[in-house]
């Protein structure tokens, strides 16, 4: 798969990556033989699923949680003409957010080249109360870069409406993917891993409790199940009101992937579907 064309945009308006080198290679061929390696071995269990409107997907590094979000992302791939709008939300990891932050850059950057910013659906946002404008707090902000590569190898040609979300309720959440929902354009995508630092069998209990959840729909989810808590509850009274079916693609921690068991972060992949899906 190729990855998205690259834009022009000026250098003082496009955010840099900040995780390059770090949670996923530095080297643009490297890392496309990388993303492009996950989805194909995540195809096989994709081939003739229904395309998801939403998805939950971990940011950590590939080496860690890269299998896992690629067995949702590698469902999407027939979408490759079809999708042109993806609205991003992951949670603040470095900086303090008030409601949920757009950047005011225009673009973000990776190796494989530059997405840029819708601006129509930015507009559409930009008056609801609790949106707000930070480059801070996405200038090192992870939780968003990671997923780019992913969605440049998928998508020819897409923009991004991506948000930081910090101190809001649900509500605020749901009001927002509301506005911005879109027909099948539109992807909705939130970023999450899920516990932190707990022991392998521990952890795989309370990230099976919390994929029960998710799959009820019950937005109730502490930061201690999913550090994106906050945008996953959003999503799910979305999910509720509108109808949506959930389903669990996958459920590993980094004790699964590529770390000790000791001290593991959990990783989910969820779709949700609008129309009916028997699996």
């Amino acid at each position: 798969m190729a990855a998205a064309p690259h834009i022009w945009v000026p250098m003082n308006k496009v955010r840099a990556p900040a995780v390059a080198g770090m949670f996923y290679p530095a080297g643009g061929v490297e890392l496309a033989r990388e993303v492009g390696a996950l989805l194909a071995q995540a195809a096989p269990d994709a081939r003739g699923k229904p395309l998801p409107k939403a998805i939950i997907a971990p940011h950590a590094g590939y080496v860690y949680s890269g299998p896992i979000a690629a067995s949702v992302y590698a469902q999407l791939a027939p979408a490759r003409q079809t999708i042109r709008r993806i609205v991003l939300l992951g949670p603040a990891h470095r900086v303090l957010v008030r409601g949920l932050a757009l950047p005011a850059a225009q673009a973000f950057a990776t190796p494989l080249g530059a997405v840029p910013l819708d601006e129509a659906a930015v507009a559409r946002i930009a008056a609801l109360p609790q949106v707000t404008v930070s480059d801070a707090a996405h200038a090192a902000e992870h939780s968003l870069e990671v997923h780019l590569p992913f969605l440049q190898t998928l998508f020819e040609n897409f923009s991004v409406v991506p948000l930081v979300v910090g101190d809001a309720t649900a509500e605020q959440v749901a009001q927002v993917l509301d506005a911005l929902w879109g027909g099948p354009e539109t992807l909705i995508v939130v970023s999450s891993d899920l516990s932190h630092y707990l022991g392998y069998s521990d952890a795989q209990a309370i990230d099976r409790a919390t994929a029960q959840s998710v799959l009820n729909l019950d937005g109730i989810l502490s930061h201690s199940q999913a550090c994106g808590g906050t945008p996953v509850n959003g999503l799910l009274l979305t999910a509720r009101r509108r109808g949506l079916q959930p389903e669990l693609l996958d459920l590993r921690n980094s004790g699964d992937t590529a770390g000790d068991r000791r001290r593991v972060v959990g990783y989910g992949a969820f779709a949700f579907y609008e129309t009916p899906h028997v699996h």
